[in-house]
């Protein structure tokens, strides 16, 4: 479980915890803003009564829960309103197996529901209230998301530079030398990621960790393709499979592989050409 956020609503620290990738908001929190802390566990007992309340928690569990149970969550509603009914949080989630809600033990504990939920409870508590509530809270998510593309794209900025690092260590290590591209005999017992590594790179992967055998227990031809050749052997394996699709033999799939990788090539290094005069012109 991810470390728990605050917010705070008209004064109020409101926990925020994620389960599952979901996120959870302490209703314990939000009662204290009717009945202050010392009442909040009754608010939340008292909420978990009403007939409505039961009908809201039981059509959320059978949209998203496939383990709900649903005959115990009738026998609930059909007591609901009763005078002598009464049901915590626990039992609740003990005799249905509900998600929506869950309560959690110690200093931080109290009733934490999935945020469909807490708004719900919340109207309960104070309409405006709710309104602050959901403002709030998606200005927490607007903020994480802010920060999440943030990092993403200096993951992005550190990965280009790392290809850069490491294409350009291939110059410290051998290309094959044969000339795969006139003597085609390999072809017919070519497997197709081979047919793919000649048709881009110009020679077979064994040809390469053959020349290679001081690292070819570590990397292979692959690792060391620039970002640009990675692109165009992603592409090269859609129109692979779509030529194998439609019968096509090796011989007549490499000669259209290496066509479209050679002019794919040439586009992207010519647009980086020219990014890299226009970087220089702006500098």
């Amino acid at each position: 479980m991810a470390k728990n956020k605050i917010i705070t609503i008209q004064d109020i620290p409101i926990t925020i915890s994620s389960m599952d990738k979901e996120e959870y908001i302490c209703i314990t929190d939000i009662a204290a803003a009717k009945g202050g802390d010392s009442r909040a566990a009754d608010v939340v007992k008292n909420w978990m009564r009403n007939r409505m309340t039961l009908e809201f928690l039981g059509t959320w569990e059978q949209i998203y829960n496939s383990e709900f149970k649903v005959v115990e969550f009738d026998h609930f509603k059909s007591e609901a309103g009763l005078h002598t009914f009464v049901i915590s949080v626990s039992e609740w989630i003990e005799k249905t197996n509900a998600i929506g809600i869950y309560v959690k033990k110690g200093r931080y504990g109290g009733t934490f529901a999935h945020k469909d939920i807490a708004f719900e409870f919340a109207s309960a508590i104070s309409p405006v209230f709710k309104l602050y509530l959901i403002k709030e809270f998606q200005r927490l998510k607007e903020e994480e998301n802010n920060q999440k593309q943030i990092e993403w794209n200096a993951k992005r900025f550190l990965a280009k530079n790392n290809y850069l690092i490491q294409t350009d260590a291939v110059r410290n290590y051998i290309i094959p030398k044969e000339d795969y591209l006139t003597n085609r005999e390999w072809l017919v017992y070519a497997e197709e990621a081979d047919i793919l590594n000649v048709a881009l790179f110009g020679y077979t992967a064994k040809a390469w960790r053959d020349s290679n055998p001081d690292i070819a227990t570590k990397y292979n031809v692959r690792d060391f393709a620039s970002i640009n050749e990675l692109t165009v052997l992603s592409n090269l394996e859609s129109h692979n499979a779509q030529m194998i699709r439609e019968g096509k033999d090796k011989e007549e799939r490499f000669s259209i592989l290496r066509e479209i990788a050679n002019y794919q090539l040439g586009v992207l290094e010519s647009a980086d050409k020219v990014r890299l005069i226009d970087s220089q012109c702006e500098n």
